[in-house]
């Protein structure tokens, strides 16, 4: 068995690689299971200078990464090296402050001390997505790796090439063999890895069902999950709220990265009074956006990843339409290329409002008021990530607690920060990445009684 890695703006094949065999899977295994007993061992100033090192490799070699990534998904090469320097950026984060998020915290008690430490556990297997191929990886390995634990990773098919550039980065910066392995195999495959026992965790960035299928593994086996899944965000904009600012950030909020990110706001919830000066703006930013050549520097918005998910967006627009909606710009199709589209007038039972459209769609529903806008906001089956646009930044707080989400930000994009947790709820997963929420998933968490 091979994965192929296709270029999704000309779909030519680009590399080839072999699946790996079981017999060298499970010298993988062995390597890996070696790097977490040094690792655990290390001085933890050590682990930030190879993490450091990481850092300074990604930025130095940035356009080589990046050229990866867009040869691999598509993505524009502006976008991509914004990628690979987030990546950067966050190991440099943790290196810094990883000392304090894992120093043991002491708890009063009937004892002369008593505390809960925080200590690495073993091998953390990533199955990680796509679309944001280097930092999807990177968020979880660096604060599992500076912790002590190694990391496994099972990339998606398709970006293969970026799983290995990231092994060979992490061996260069100086972390043990085994620290930080890739592997390659298909997801009908997982079962043994998730059952080794070497493997402590898993951790999935994915569709609701690959999560579905991941976390009933890992309970078949009793092994902790973090799952990070689908989303259909919010983007609510009240009658208060700054119009041009938030027409501005729900085009870029929707049409990044072709679209595709969990996080993507697809759903813009604009109360009725201004539901029609905010659709002229953003129709006005769309249809200037440039889809294209995603290595051409005026790309605004390169290729979708592959045909078939181009094709399931197109269905999705034309089931929309069907059922009542307006389409108001874009919305061509030619292999992966997807131009920027505009849905209006969409509502509740329509494929754009009740399913996730993972690519450049956008769809404008109208809300009579905030109360109305937040019960559309919550009609979902999923919770990620939500955005809400007022200049009253009391009622907004109020409002957010209102929202059912993990994520809310007020006037701004919803992103995932290394300073702060991320995840969500019902279908999009439970458990956090990133801050000190995201440090200790994947740590024993041991209480220590002293009498």
């Amino acid at each position: 068995m091979t994965f192929k890695s296709i270029y999704p703006y000309t779909q030519e094949t680009i590399a080839e690689y072999p699946a790996h065999t079981q017999a060298e899977i499970e010298k993988k295994m062995q390597s890996g299971w070696k790097a977490f007993a040094s690792l655990r061992q290390e001085n933890p100033q050590r682990r930030c200078e190879w993490m450091l090192q990481a850092a300074a490799l990604l930025k130095n070699n940035v356009t080589e990464h990046a050229t990866i990534i867009s040869k691999e998904m598509g993505k524009t090469l502006k976008e991509a090296k914004a990628e690979v320097l987030k990546c950067a950026a966050t190991a440099e984060y943790y290196a810094a402050n990883i000392e304090p998020l894992l120093q043991p915290r002491l708890i009063e008690s009937d004892g002369k001390k008593s505390y809960a430490a925080f200590e690495p556990k073993g091998i953390v297997l990533a199955i990680m997505p796509w679309n944001f191929p280097y930092w999807q990886v990177f968020r979880f390995a660096i604060p599992n790796l500076l912790a002590g634990n190694a990391a496994m990773l099972k990339h998606a098919s398709n970006v293969s090439g970026c799983g290995l550039a990231i092994e060979k980065l992490f061996l260069e910066a100086g972390f043990p063999e085994g620290a930080f392995q890739t592997v390659l195999v298909s997801s009908k495959e997982m079962e043994p890895l998730i059952a080794d026992q070497r493997v402590q965790g898993v951790t999935l960035t994915g569709s609701t069902p690959a999560g579905m299928s991941v976390a009933a593994l890992a309970g078949k086996y009793v092994k902790k999950t973090v799952l990070e899944l689908g989303g259909s965000d919010p983007f609510i904009v009240l009658k208060d709220a700054n119009l041009a600012e938030a027409a501005k950030v729900a085009v870029k909020a929707r049409m990044q990265n072709a679209g595709q990110s969990c996080i993507a706001a697809k759903r813009w919830i604009v109360e009725q009074s201004i539901a029609e000066d905010f659709t002229q703006q953003v129709q006005s930013i769309i249809t200037s956006l440039r889809q294209g050549d995603p290595f051409h520097p005026d790309t605004d918005t390169g290729p979708m990843a592959r045909p078939d998910l181009a094709e399931e967006l197109a269905r999705q627009m034309d089931r929309s339409v069907e059922q009542g909606a307006q389409l108001l710009a874009g919305g061509d199709r030619d292999g992966c290329n997807f131009t920027p589209a505009l849905l209006t007038g969409v509502k509740p039972g329509m494929a754009a409002f009740d399913e996730e459209t993972f690519g450049p769609l956008a769809a404008v529903i109208t809300a009579n008021d905030e109360a109305s806008a937040i019960r559309l906001a919550n009609q979902t089956p999923f919770g990620l990530g939500a955005a809400l646009w007022t200049k009253d930044t009391e009622k907004a707080a109020r409002l957010a607690s209102l929202i059912e989400s993990g994520n809310v930000f007020i006037n701004a994009m919803v992103r995932s920060d290394a300073r702060l947790p991320f995840g969500g709820i019902k279908q999009s997963g439970y458990g956090r990445e990133l801050s000190v929420e995201g440090v200790h998933e994947f740590m024993n968490i041991k209480t220590v009684y002293i009498q």
